[in-house]
C-alpha cells in the first residue's frame, strides 16, 4: 500500500477514527497492530510471514537473554536469522548469477538456478530495525520488552515500516506505553508535512522519473547533454522521492501521536563526504555507525584501521542498496570520497581557508557522479554514460575539455608538491585516492597505441 494512493487514504479514513476512540485503551495496541499488518499484507497476504517470523525470533531472543548468563548464542541466532533472511531473499539471485559466471570462467558449463520468487517490500528496513532490538539489549542500551504484540508494532508500525526512517527500540518503543497525546499543533504540523511529502513525491519525483527513466534504460541512444541532464534530474528524483516519502511517514506518524527521527537534513548542502552521511537516510547511516563502524574498531584503533573501517563500512552500506555490482562500486567510491575528505578535514588549513561554497559544490558533484553508478541498470550502462559524459557528446576520443581539467589537476598537482601546501598530498588516502583516479581514467580514456616517446627522437 502506497501513502499516494486512494487505497491508503481509504486505509486511514477507517484506521484513524477508531484510533482515536482506542488509543486510551487496551485495545489501542491491537489495533495498531492489526492496522500494520494490513498495510503490509496488502501487497502480499505470505509475505506476512516473514515479518512474523523475524519478529518472533528477536523478541524470544531477546526474552533469552534476559533469562540466561550466556547472552552470545541468543544475540547469534538473531543475527544468523536476520542476516539469512537478507541474504536468502535480497541476494540469493545475486549469488546465483555471479556463481554461474564464475563457473562459465572455470569451464564448468552449468548455470546456478536464481530463486524464483519477488523481493519481499521492505524487509532490509524491518529487519534492520528488529536487528538493532536485540544488539542494543544485548550492549544494556535498552530494556527487555515482554509483551510481544508491543513489540510487534514497534516493528511493524505502518508510517515507517516500508521505508523508514529505521527507528531504534529506545526511540518508538517507549512511545508505545501509555496515551498518545495529540495537539492541535500535531495535528497541523502531521498534515503539513504529510502534503510537502506528497508534493516531493508526485509533483516532483515522479515528473522528473518521466525524463530520466527512458534515458537511463537506453543511455547508448542519448547524448551526452541528455545523460548529464538525466544524471542531475535523478539527483533530485531519488531526493525529493526518499525524502518525501519520509515527510509523509513523519506526517502520519505525528497525527498518530508518535514522533519519528528526521531522516534528511538538506543533504546537498553537505561539505564533506562524512557531513553528506550525516545528512542523507540519517537513520540508516547512524545504524551502520553504531552496528557495522563501531564494531569494526570504529576510530579507536589508530589512523590505517579507521580508514580500513570506514571503507568497509560503506561497502555494506553499498550492497544494503542492492544486490548487484553497480551498488558495490557506489559504496567504494563513496568510501573513497568519504577517506579523501576526512583525511582533508584535519586540517586546520583546509577547514579555515577553503571556502564553504567550494567544498559543498565538490562534494555536490562528487554524490552527482556516484548517482550513475546507483541508478545504472548495469556496470555496462554504467561505463556508457561516464565516457559519454566526459566525452562531452564530440567524436574525438577525448572531449578537449575533459583534457584540460586533466592538465589542470596536473598541474595543481604539481604545484602542491614543489610548495609548502604539500601537506595536503601527505594523508595515504588522498594519495591512494589520486592514484585510483588516474588509474580509472586510464582504464576507461587510454588512448596509447604504443608509440615511442617523443624525446627518442633525440
Amino acid at each position: 500500500m502506497l501513502f499516494h494512493t486512494w487505497t491508503f487514504a481509504l486505509f486511514f479514513a477507517i484506521f484513524y477514527p477508531v484510533y482515536l476512540l482506542v488509543k486510551g485503551t487496551r485495545l489501542k495496541l491491537p489495533w495498531l497492530f492489526l492496522a500494520s499488518y494490513v498495510f503490509y499484507g496488502w501487497w502480499n497476504p505470505v509475505y506476512l510471514l516473514l515479518i512474523v517470523w523475524s519478529t518472533t525470533v528477536d523478541y524470544l531472543a531477546v526474552l533469552g537473554m534476559s533469562r540466561s548468563r550466556w547472552k552470545g548464542p541468543w544475540l547469534a541466532m538473531s543475527l544468523v536469522n536476520n542476516l539469512g533472511l537478507l541474504g536468502f531473499f535480497k541476494y540469493g539471485p545475486f549469488v546465483a548469477e555471479n556463481l554461474t559466471a564464475l563457473l562459465a570462467w572455470l569451464g564448468i558449463p552449468y548455470e546456478v538456478p536464481p530463486p524464483d520468487f519477488l523481493l519481499p517490500v521492505g524487509i532490509s528496513f524491518f529487519v534492520f530495525q528488529s536487528m538493532s532490538y536485540t544488539i542494543d539489549y544485548y550492549r544494556g542500551n535498552v530494556h527487555c520488552e515482554p509483551n510481544f504484540i508491543r513489540y510487534a508494532t514497534f516493528v511493524s508500525l505502518f508510517p515507517q515500516l516500508v521505508a523508514g526512517p529505521i527507528e531504534r527500540a529506545s526511540n518508538l518503543l517507549p512511545q508505545l506505553y501509555g496515551t498518545p497525546r495529540i495537539t492541535r499543533e500535531d495535528l497541523g504540523d502531521g498534515f503539513s508535512l504529510f502534503v510537502v511529502g506528497l508534493f516531493k513525491k508526485v509533483a516532483l519525483a515522479d515528473y522528473l522519473a518521466q525524463y530520466v527513466d527512458p534515458i537511463y534504460s537506453a543511455p547508448s541512444q542519448y547524448s551526452a547533454a541528455a545523460l548529464l541532464l538525466a544524471t542531475f534530474a535523478f539527483a533530485w528524483q531519488i531526493y525529493f522521492d526518499f525524502s518525501g516519502y519520509t515527510d509523509m511517514a513523519r506526517g502520519i506518524a505525528r497525527v498518530m501521536g508518535f514522533r519519528l527521527m528526521l531522516n534528511f537534513n538538506n543533504p546537498y548542502l553537505a561539505t564533506g563526504l562524512g557531513d553528506f552521511w550525516r545528512r542523507w537516510h540519517i537513520s540508516l547511516s547512524t545504524w551502520f555507525r553504531d552496528y557495522v563502524y563501531v564494531p569494526l574498531g570504529g576510530n579507536r584503533t589508530g589512523t590505517f584501521a579507521t580508514y580500513r573501517n570506514l571503507c568497509m563500512t560503506m561497502l555494506v552500506s553499498g550492497l544494503w542498496h542492492g544486490a548487484a555490482w553497480t551498488f558495490v562500486v557506489w559504496g567504494a567510491l563513496h568510501a573513497l570520497g568519504y577517506s579523501l575528505t576526512r583525511a582533508l578535514e584535519t586540517s586546520t588549513v583546509y577547514r579555515r581557508r577553503v571556502p564553504k561554497w567550494a567544498k559543498q559544490a565538490g562534494t555536490f558533484l562528487f554524490v552527482l557522479f556516484t548517482w550513475i553508478f546507483f541508478r545504472a541498470e548495469s556496470m555496462a550502462d554504467a561505463g556508457i554514460i561516464v565516457r559519454r559524459i566526459a566525452e562531452f557528446g564530440m567524436e574525438d576520443p577525448v572531449c578537449p575539455v575533459l583534457m584540460l581539467a586533466m592538465v589542470a589537476a596536473v598541474w595543481l598537482y604539481q604545484r602542491l608538491y614543489e610548495s609548502e601546501a604539500r601537506w595536503v598530498l601527505r594523508p595515504a588516502p588522498v594519495r591512494i585516492g589520486l592514484v585510483v583516479l588516474m588509474i580509472g581514467y586510464l582504464a576507461v580514456f587510454g588512448v596509447s597505441s604504443g608509440q615511442a616517446f617523443i624525446y627518442f627522437q633525440f
